[in-house]
């Protein structure tokens, strides 16, 4: 485990970056320029008019008011005063549920560190067995941990005891909280209208009949097996082609109101563009009739595509949406299955329509058993592989292991300040870099799984990820760290001895996770308030690309949160604290400041920005 010294660079540099971070968004979101990234919610809802209006000159950009810059943290407050109820009604259930998992973290953790503090931390402290060990590298740190506990002591009983005491407490938390969110969900539910999808069924793998359509086999089963709940059907068609139409339509229409507002401000001149690549090329033409045209060509072009799609028969997929007269009767087909055959009727339920991932529902049932045996393949070796890096990573956070293989490098990295970085902060943000880009590649795989709905996309990619970090970032960091810590034990012992090197070990690697949750959890959390990316991409759209009204609100669209990252983090937290919470204690303080933080940060998110 690293020194005192190592954590405590480590903390200044992440302390200072995540205040860095929560200053600088404090600042920003009060200037004029940056208030649709700041606010989009009140402006899609029409609440919130641009600041930018009512001033005049230097004062449309920047906040020239100096006493908001007195007020600049009032967003924190702001963002824990918002009572659950209007929370909800605000963002929405998902999103109040999602905050309260940071809320359900600080409730087990608290507790669990108070007790590890008052019990564990003492007794691991008065033993003193690394003392008398010379076969481990240690540092002081090391004593607060089980690992200055000796073979045999009666000591473990306390760790023990404390375990089960850990285990019960968070029981009862979950418990407590499934409790309460099945009764925000209840209250939720009966408090909305009714949706189509909560009536819903999707349908796959229809067999086919040589006497009847795929749309007519649909009618007559369910009319059959469910004759007093079964209400009507939709077949599913492959209209990829005809949805690409649709959308290159929507950019013709874009561009067209474009120049009818620029010849609106100036009827004196009519614009006009070149038809050739990007507006540089071709022959000048008319804008507003060169698009008119485009965009009639196109609903032609629509027309004959959607007639093809309804008579042709390979267009047609064996997969409908069958409604149903109740819910129960909706839940019942969703949840039972439909005939002896278990490979054909498939149900489940209907993602909403604004969820469904359109393309997907082309594919046909054998090719997704296919397409989701490559995939898990593919992911398999994805994880493991991916160890060769994280070994490169954790060398990394042992200065030995560097002096050994570059001994060149000694004379720069034996300077203290230097070391203390390598060591405090260097594998951490390393590691930070190499996860950064691997959510994209998540998605995309599990978008090849063929999965039907967004939210499906998401969940199928959060676990992914998750047992991504779980083994490289976990199991990794522990087994990939501690052989390289004690390789020359390893070496020089007897085999039977190593189990119990390892056991004694692994709590070592404890600095590493607290330098990544410092990394992560703390500066990462505040840098999400900043909203860096949007806050860029906007300014970026809205000098170059933003056209109409239309493009500007997608140009501040918020979107949602990134669901696949966002969540296999708060499992890796979780997971970090209960295995450290009797190992390590010195972990948990680190854990719950991440947990206060994110809660305070997503609470303002979802109120403000974005949605789950």
């Amino acid at each position: 485990m690293g020194s005192l010294t190592d954590i405590g660079v480590a903390a200044g540099i992440n302390i200072s970056s995540a205040l860095g971070f929560l200053l600088a968004f404090a600042i920003l979101r009060i200037q004029p320029i940056n208030d649709r990234v700041y606010f989009p919610k009140w402006y899609l809802k029409g609440t919130r008019s641009s600041p930018r209006g009512t001033g005049a000159g230097f004062s449309k950009f920047v906040n020239a008011d100096m006493s908001t810059y007195l007020r600049f943290l009032n967003w924190m407050p702001a963002a824990l005063q918002m009572p659950e109820p209007e929370l909800i009604d605000h963002a929405g259930l998902d999103s109040a549920v999602y905050v309260r998992i940071y809320l359900l973290g600080l409730k087990i953790f608290v507790p669990i560190a108070v007790l590890a503090f008052v019990v564990l931390v003492p007794v691991n402290w008065t033993s003193g067995t690394l003392e008398n060990e010379k076969s481990l590298n240690y540092d002081e740190i090391d004593k607060l941990s089980i690992s200055n506990l000796g073979k045999g002591s009666k000591r473990f009983w306390a760790h023990i005891g404390m375990a089960y005491v850990f285990t019960f407490w968070t029981f009862y938390v979950l418990y407590h909280e499934y409790k309460v969110i099945t009764t925000m969900r209840l209250r939720f539910l009966a408090n909305q209208n009714r949706r189509p999808d909560q009536f819903t069924v999707l349908v796959r793998n229809v067999p086919p009949d040589q006497d009847e359509t795929v749309s007519e086999h649909v009618e007559h089963f369910f009319a059959v097996n469910h004759r007093d709940h079964y209400l009507s059907h939709q077949i599913v068609y492959n209209a990829n082609t005809l949805a690409g139409l649709v959308e290159k339509k929507k950019g013709l229409r874009n561009w067209l109101v474009y120049y009818e507002n620029q010849y609106a401000r100036n009827p004196s001149k009519k614009p006009t563009m070149k038809t050739g690549l990007w507006g540089i090329l071709g022959r000048r033409v008319d804008a507003i009739e060169y698009y008119k045209t485009e965009i009639e060509t196109l609903c032609k072009q629509e027309d004959e595509e959607r007639a093809r799609v309804k008579s042709d028969p390979n267009a047609i997929m064996p997969a409908a949406f069958v409604s149903f007269k109740s819910q129960w009767g909706a839940a019942v087909c969703a949840q039972t299955q439909q005939t002896s055959n278990p490979t054909v009727w498939l149900t489940e339920w209907a993602p909403e329509p604004r969820d469904v991932y359109w393309p997907n529902l082309a594919i046909p049932f054998v090719e997704l058993s296919v397409r989701r045996l490559i995939m898990t393949v593919a992911h398999f070796f994805l994880t493991f592989f991916f160890m060769i890096p994280i070994a490169f990573v954790q060398s990394l956070a042992n200065i030995d292991d560097i002096e050994r293989w570059l001994p060149f490098l000694k004379p720069i990295i034996e300077r203290n300040s230097l070391r203390s970085v390598i060591q405090g902060f260097l594998p951490g943000i390393a590691l930070k870099i190499f996860l950064i880009l691997l959510p994209i590649f998540l998605m995309m795989m599990s978008k090849i799984e063929g999965h039907i709905s967004i939210s499906g996309l998401d969940r199928r990619t959060a676990s992914k990820y998750f047992m991504f970090i779980f083994v490289n970032v976990f199991l990794g960091s522990v087994i990939t760290g501690t052989a390289f810590q004690q390789l020359d034990t390893f070496i020089h012992q007897p085999a039977n001895k190593i189990p119990e090197t390892v056991g004694e070990s692994i709590p070592m690697k404890a600095t590493f996770f607290i330098t990544y949750v410092m990394v992560d959890g703390w500066a990462g959390v505040a840098a999400e308030v900043l909203r860096l990316k949007p806050l860029v991409m906007f300014h970026i759209k809205n000098a170059f690309l933003v056209r109409t009204e239309q493009d500007r609100e997608q140009a501040m669209d918020p979107g949602s949160l990134d669901f696949g990252t966002t969540e296999p983090r708060i499992q890796l937290y979780f997971l970090l604290g209960l295995v450290y919470a009797v190992v390590t204690p010195i972990l948990l303080p680190f854990i719950i400041v991440f947990f206060s933080l994110a809660y305070l940060v997503f609470r303002h998110q979802v109120s403000v920005l974005a949605r789950v």
